[in-house]
């Protein structure tokens, strides 16, 4: 990670262009990236590609691959973007988002609002033409529904935002299926549902972390509504459907003895991890020594792992 030096002000109060609106060239290329949160991108791409090679049970056309992820990359860039438009007021107040491209003012909320729009429109075209058009209609599908329904209607309503908002982080899975088979099958459904499991214990220990900045911005996350020792219970619960939805893909047939092992082994360790966290919610403890961060962390190295799984099962079958 890059650490630079940065202008101490308060939280909210935006940092504008140099006199005269000088906005250097490569400062402002680096600015769209960010508004397509290429980290979050990442995590889905990781859902992607796996799923892929567990449709063509081997290695799926590259060129296919390759379409797909671009694909992917400028649907979900799209989604990023007009999700940082319509959130650039309570970016402008949280610490943690205070330093995106519309809170300092190198991009306009008019030049962000134009580039998500014209990355959904290009993502939706792109995966028409170039890989099919169920995918194209699934890819416009969880754009719409992550800036619709998560972003415009539950996250600022609801504590159960993440829950059903994380759809929309599912729909990779059956994109990079639909992308192989121009089909479905119940082996897609499952590894969404294990995404749609994953999101809210995913996200939950970070918003543990944070809630003081959603609690300050009027955003109902769960920590900010519950207490720690809630918010662990209900960890430990979808943690639980999480695990045990892994494994139903090997007694469907669709994976064997590889993608079992990694699959107990992951899920055990997470709800180690789970229980762990909900063990010192219930004694109380409170700040760093919650170490919530922990599971966090291990999420994303879990789903990591469980879709290298995906991907590398079909080969020792």
């Amino acid at each position: 990670m890059c650490v630079t030096a940065v202008e101490s002000r308060p939280a909210g109060v935006a940092l504008t262009p140099s006199p005269g609106g000088h906005r250097p060239f490569g400062a402002r290329v680096k600015a769209f990236v960010a508004l397509t949160k290429p980290r979050i991108i990442e995590l889905l791409l990781i859902t992607t590609v796996p799923v892929m090679f567990l449709a063509a049970q081997g290695v799926p056309d590259l060129w296919l691959v390759l379409t797909t992820t671009i694909g992917g990359y400028l649907s979900a860039g799209g989604a990023n973007a007009l999700n940082m438009y319509i959130d650039r007021d309570i970016d402008a107040l949280m610490d943690r988002t205070s330093q995106r491209p519309l809170v300092t003012g190198m991009v306009s909320p008019r030049e962000c609002l134009a580039f998500g729009i014209a990355l959904a429109v290009i993502s939706t075209v792109w995966f028409g033409l170039l890989v099919n058009w169920l995918s194209a209609a699934l890819s416009l599908g969880a754009l719409l529904f992550y800036v619709v329904v998560y972003t415009m209607l539950l996250k600022r309503r609801t504590s159960q935002n993440i829950v059903w908002g994380g759809i929309a982080g599912c729909m990779p899975v059956l994109i990079g299926w639909s992308a192989v088979t121009n089909s479905m099958s119940w082996a897609a459904v499952i590894l969404f549902a294990v995404i749609f499991f994953w999101t809210p214990p995913h996200y939950w220990p970070l918003s543990m972390k944070v809630k003081d900045d959603y609690a300050r911005v009027g955003v109902p996350m769960l920590p900010v509504v519950a207490s720690n020792r809630v918010v662990a219970r209900q960890i430990v619960l979808y943690s639980w459907v999480m695990v045990i939805v892994s494994l139903l893909l090997t007694p469907l047939g669709y994976t064997g003895w590889f993608y079992t092992a990694v699959a107990l082994l992951t899920g055990g360790f997470w709800l180690w991890e789970a229980h762990g966290l909900q063990n010192r919610a219930k004694a109380g403890v409170a700040g760093a020594k919650l170490k919530e961060m922990r599971l966090f962390h291990w999420s994303i190295t879990y789903v990591s792992l469980l879709f290298v799984a995906v991907a590398v099962d079909p080969f020792l079958r």
